[in-house]
């Protein structure tokens, strides 16, 4: 009889979730297994994982588990080192197979690595893009070192969506003797009223269903039709998709959203706004195929780039974080950031900047504040975006500082922003 162990990682779903479907159809008994994040400080003195990513993260656990108890099987969440309490589980249980999603970022590849020397066998299959890899018009090794020329050759290429797939029919049983107790939800941390993404509020949530239903009412109310003139816009919840919570945690997949998209523009024709949902998801693809090319490399100080390593100022981060800077539009942003896990994407390359150029801040520090803070914190995007702003990544203009003053009068220019964060 095979028994496997599925480790969820980020992609907390059933549904067009391949590698979740492939342990299905292998297995004669099921173990599905979830690890809470550790709870660890950074080089920077703080958490690494604040209230709101977790509660977040939380929610999106405890609705994956109501799903699989709802099919017959269970989620067996677990706290503490993933590698030691997944090798301990699998001995107990006499399993030498784990199955889960690939995640190509260093920490992540290395705990695969070390369940590998321990025994087991670990089938992990690269799935949290919109394309498969065999349908991009490149080899990995030959992704462009250039957003637009990747763009380019996709487009001309017409590549195809990965095909979305159903939940499974079937999930086997969980193996004999298993006992899995309900896991007591964390208490949710105060969430500002004000927040551009209340993920207190059921619809909001971060399970699979919660996902489904934000996305489908997204297209329904026709939002998509203005998303290229808002999603500049600060603060209202409808200036932008607000997919990426979802994503980040794996509740929603990209060949969804496209599946989703594609529909929208069938019935109402395609125009610029659709083709820039289109486009924010290539950025994401991309982010994660850098991370395929150039691994570790994305993680020195000097990034891509070599040399030197940043500079830093410790009072000046401290300011930035608390967004007692001085500067209106920064700490408007960072205090939104500290009150609800959330800011827009404008935004967030507004203080990045901030902090890199004006204050002249370890970018390594900021992206990990973001890591900490952020409700749709996702390793490859937060890794690629602060690269790029500081130059140490792809952008071919060796960084982008912005002037903040000049974002302030195109984006807040009635100081309602400002004002309502002050």
């Amino acid at each position: 009889m095979s028994t496997l162990i599925y480790w969820f990682r980020q992609d907390l779903r059933l549904a067009d979730n391949p590698a979740f479907t492939r342990a299905c159809e292998q297995a004669d008994t099921l173990l599905p297994v979830y690890c809470a994040p550790v709870a660890t400080s950074t080089p920077w003195g703080f958490e690494r994982i604040g209230a709101h990513r977790e509660y977040f993260e939380q929610t999106a656990a405890s609705a994956l588990a109501g799903q699989l108890s709802a099919r017959g099987s269970a989620l067996m969440q677990i706290e503490g080192d993933s590698v030691e309490r997944l090798v301990a589980l699998a001995h107990d249980l006499s399993i030498d197979t784990i199955v889960c999603e690939r995640i190509a970022a260093p920490e992540e590849e290395a705990q695969v690595k070390a369940l590998r020397a321990a025994g087991l066998t670990v089938e992990d299959h690269w799935q949290s893009t919109l394309f498969t890899l065999d349908e991009l018009p490149m080899a990995v090794e030959e992704l462009p070192d250039v957003f637009s020329t990747f763009r380019r050759l996709v487009e001309k290429a017409h590549t195809a969506a990965r095909a979305v797939i159903p939940t499974p029919t079937t999930i086997p049983e969980l193996p004999r003797g298993v006992s899995i107790e309900p896991v007591t939800p964390h208490t949710p941390p105060h969430l500002d009223s004000r927040s551009a993404f209340p993920y207190q509020n059921q619809t909001f949530q971060g399970g699979e269903q919660a996902a489904i239903e934000h996305l489908q009412q997204y297209f329904r109310r026709g939002l998509a039709n203005s998303y290229k003139a808002t999603r500049y816009n600060l603060s209202a919840v409808d200036d932008s998709t607000k997919f990426s919570p979802w994503l980040a945690r794996g509740s929603l997949s990209a060949p969804q959203i496209d599946q989703a998209l594609k529909a929208f523009e069938g019935e109402h024709s395609a125009n610029d706004s659709t083709y820039w949902i289109y486009f924010e998801l290539l950025w994401r693809d991309y982010f994660r195929l850098l991370h395929l090319k150039y691994g570790r490399l994305l993680y020195r100080a000097s990034g891509l780039k070599g040399g030197s390593d940043p500079g830093h100022n410790p009072q000046g981060f401290a300011r930035w974080c608390r967004g007692e800077t001085g500067e209106a539009l920064i700490d408007a942003g960072m205090r939104e950031l500290a009150a609800t896990g959330y800011i827009s994407n404008r935004v967030r390359q507004i203080v990045a900047s901030y902090l890199i150029f004006d204050l002249k801040g370890d970018w390594r520090a900021g992206a990990a504040w973001f890591e900490a803070q952020l409700v749709d914190y996702d390793v490859y995007s937060n890794q690629g975006n602060w690269l790029y702003i500081a130059g140490y990544g792809t952008d071919p203009r060796g960084g982008r500082r912005f002037n903040t003053t000049k974002q302030a009068d195109e984006h807040d220019a009635d100081g309602a922003y400002r004002s309502l964060w002050a």
